[in-house]
């Protein structure tokens, strides 16, 4: 059997698009190795939002390049993709830079690699597949049979809608991944189904404006993803949904009232506002203000008691003053979150943002981001401990590092350790818990939910 290695970077929905390449190397006889110099293809699932990422694929690249030369020698073949929204976005630059890269493929086309990786066999020449196909990729994918190593036994990520109409100016996701697209909400329900048949407990759905779905159903109705979260939450072993990331713009009334009405869409909400700042805001052309945002908080936490609130943020995008920071903390200190993603501004080639002239010190931003990063740290402390003492729903996941220890979530989506004797991954249980780490909680059980 050929072994294959796949390395997903970045977000959530490249951890599901990696998952469904191993699927579709699966049924071409692809076993799975940990080892990228021990396999016959590599595939590097990249992301492009963060600083310099293009380039630190081509470091990976050159230590790659240098494996395949030794198994080489040795009379073995090796194939090196690179796959994801770098791909989208380098093209045919990456196979000039390197020329041991047999294969470039777009996240809108890796339903294509088996058939791919033998044009490149076929040719001798490298393959560069960057288009965005009308007909959608998940109507090319193998549906899945067996779980794979990167998702949890008990939960999945599940990728319903991709693809950004925003434009927001720091941002690559349009150029990408494409326009917003929605999959057919018959197609999400068979998937869904499968993934509870092998074990799932609680689904993720993802979308890069995942609220702004808008599927069409068998009946030719349009569904938002309150009505999908609706129908999901009816599929048997299916006992928790969660979804990310939100845009505020769709954020509508029947989602807020889903959240206060379905007991199986957990309280936690990923609601990114990238800056407390209207001027900043709307030079990020995120089409709304920070009071829009505060408002929109006030109405979830009124539908959801006791909600948990994430967001991202970035600090010193260009011409970003202290005044406008401060508006930032200001915004941080009234919306109280469970948990916060802060990042520097960097500017992303192709972005409108990049072209500015007013970028900021890297010095200003690094002290921003700490007094940032502070802060949030401090409510999520002061948030966790809130915990302390009260019963929370866990679903176990996975064994702990000590001995008879389960890992388990939380409804917030805390991670929870206890002691595991009579339990197993799978069991939803009332916990007690007891104290806070670090980065997680500990707790013991009270009973099986």
């Amino acid at each position: 059997m050929k072994k294959a290695f796949v390395k997903s970077y970045g977000c959530q929905m490249n951890v599901y698009d990696g998952e469904r390449m191993q699927e579709q190397l699966a049924a071409i006889g692809y076993g799975l190795t940990a080892e990228p110099d021990d396999a016959d293809l590599v595939v590097l699932n990249t992301c492009h939002i963060r600083e310099k990422a293009a380039e630190k694929i081509y470091s990976e690249l050159g230590k790659l390049r240098r494996a395949k030369t030794s198994r080489e020698k040795h009379g073995k073949e090796t194939l090196i993709a690179v796959a994801g929204c770098v791909a989208q976005a380098e093209g045919a630059e990456i196979v000039a830079r390197v020329k041991s890269v047999d294969l470039v493929i777009g996240p809108q086309s890796y339903h294509r690699l088996p058939e791919l990786i033998e044009e490149r066999r076929g040719s001798g020449k490298a393959v560069i597949e960057t288009e965005f196909p009308e007909a959608g990729k998940f109507a090319g994918l193998a549906a899945p049979k067996t779980r794979t190593p990167l998702t949890r036994s008990v939960s999945a990520f599940l990728t319903v809608q991709e693809g950004c109409d925003k434009f927001c100016t720091f941002c690559v996701v349009p150029y990408t991944r494409g326009a917003e697209y929605s999959r057919p909400v018959a197609d999400v329900e068979a998937e869904a189904r499968r993934l509870a048949e092998l074990g799932v407990r609680e689904l993720t759905l993802l979308g890069q404006n995942v609220n702004a779905y808008h599927g069409v159903a068998e009946n030719g109705e349009t569904v938002s993803l309150a009505g999908l979260v609706a129908s999901l939450s009816k599929i048997d072993g299916i006992v928790r949904l969660r979804y990310m990331t939100s845009h505020l713009r769709d954020m509508t009334d029947d989602l807020i009232e889903a959240h206060a009405g379905n007991p199986k869409l957990m309280p936690y909400l990923h609601l990114p506002v990238q800056s407390g700042s209207d001027r900043v805001l709307k030079a990020m052309n995120r089409g709304h203000t920070a009071e829009n945002y505060l408002r929109l908080v006030k109405r979830v936490r009124a539908a959801r008691p006791g909600i948990a609130l994430s967001g991202d943020f970035i600090v010193g995008f260009p011409g970003e003053t202290e005044k406008d920071f401060e508006s930032t903390l200001e915004l941080v200190r009234e919306a109280r979150y469970a948990a916060g993603y802060s990042f520097k501004y960097s500017p992303r080639p192709g972005t409108p943002a990049a072209d500015r002239s007013d970028q900021v010190e890297e010095t200003v931003k690094d002290e921003r981001l700490q007094r940032l990063q502070a802060l949030l740290r401090g409510q999520q402390r002061d948030f966790n401990q809130a915990c302390v003492g009260k019963d929370l729903e866990v679903l176990l996941e996975k064994p702990g590092r000590q001995s008879g220890q389960l890992i388990g979530r939380s409804p917030y989506l805390q991670a929870v350790h206890l002691p595991g004797e009579g339990l197993k991954p799978g069991d939803l249980i009332q916990a007690r818990i007891e104290a806070v780490g670090t980065n997680s909680l500990s707790a013991h059980c009270r009973e099986a939910a």
